[in-house]
């Protein structure tokens, strides 16, 4: 079980780039000049449009809690950690994977942000209140299942505990510090084979957890877009089974 920090609001420096990352994002979906592709090392698959569905997911940003980073340095502006979930083992789709909070967009959801906190709050406990929603993430390709996923960031103002409130489908929730996810020594580049293909992705090994494919890839673009990550060694190979 993760335990509240304190609040997010003396790290302003953090917080505006992540506005500023979600602004250019806005722009370019207007423009129509957005890549929702993920790296051709990791496209196993084709969207199907006449099948396409739609999901979001939080990227919740917040003040580092009791847990401290094993490797701070300066190039995060304060003391940050990111919040995810690991599947459970007996799901039919990416099982005891480590994901952001979040799932489908449903009918009755106001668009993807609301859809987003609301699957957070439902895998989480964590409550919506305290979650300032700082923009979105152009939509990015899932071809394996077939979706557009919005990734929405979220700056945490006001944390609550969270926890795995449904066994059945997540298996724990923890927060990482940021500093931990860029050091160099916690990457290293997943590989999976299907058949006689290799596929890759930017993965961190942190807490004893792999945080690989889809969300290992939103999350080296998304210190990538920041200017926060730290040259590191791509040729590092962690073979997933």
């Amino acid at each position: 079980m993760a335990t509240p920090g304190g609040g997010a609001e003396s790290l302003p420096g953090a917080r505006a780039q992540l506005e500023a990352l979600a602004a250019d994002h806005a722009a370019r979906v207007a423009a129509g000049t957005a890549d929702a592709h993920l790296p051709e090392s990791w496209r196993f698959a084709r969207l199907d449009p006449a099948a396409l569905k739609r999901a979001a997911v939080l990227i919740l940003f917040g003040r580092l809690d009791d847990q401290p980073a094993e490797h701070p340095h300066d190039v995060v502006p304060g003391e940050l950690d990111l919040l995810f979930v690991r599947r459970a083992d007996t799901l039919r789709k990416h099982a005891g994977q480590v994901a952001f909070p979040g799932g489908k967009v449903d009918p009755g959801d106001d668009g993807a942000v609301a859809a987003a906190l609301r699957e957070a709050e439902e895998e989480t406990g964590l409550d919506p209140a305290g979650v300032d929603v700082l923009g979105a993430l152009a939509e990015t390709e899932l071809p394996v299942s077939n979706f557009l996923v919005t990734p929405v960031l979220g700056w945490w103002a006001r944390p609550s505990e969270v926890f795995a409130v449904d066994p059945a489908e997540s298996a724990h929730v923890f927060r990482v510090p940021v500093a931990d996810l860029l050091d160099p020594a916690n990457r290293v580049s997943a590989s999976v084979s299907r058949g006689r293909e290799k596929f890759t992705s930017p993965a961190f090994l942190v807490q004893g957890a792999l945080i690989w494919g889809f969300t290992g890839i939103v999350v080296s673009r998304l210190f990538d877009e920041l200017g926060w990550t730290l040259d590191w060694d791509a040729s590092r190979e962690h073979r997933v089974r």
